[in-house]
């Protein structure tokens, strides 16, 4: 019973056509690789807000401020 997690920052806000896109090519990539049951296989999206996600020591919403200013 395969399951998969994927995490991705609140902002930009996926789309529900989006996060459904996900599902389904992730769903199709464990069937094709391990050759498991669709049926039986969970993919959950979680998506967290920018001030809790960090890149390079420093919260999402900093680091995109300055790639903003580059």
């Amino acid at each position: 019973m395969p399951f998969a997690s994927i995490k991705i920052t609140s902002e930009p806000k996926a789309s529900s056509a989006q996060k459904a896109e996900l599902i389904r090519r992730v769903t199709e990539s464990i069937v094709e690789v391990l050759d498991k049951d669709p049926q039986t296989t969970f993919v959950i999206i979680e998506e967290v807000e920018t001030e809790a996600w960090g890149i390079a020591g420093i919260p999402a919403t900093v680091w995109r401020a300055q790639q903003a200013a580059r």
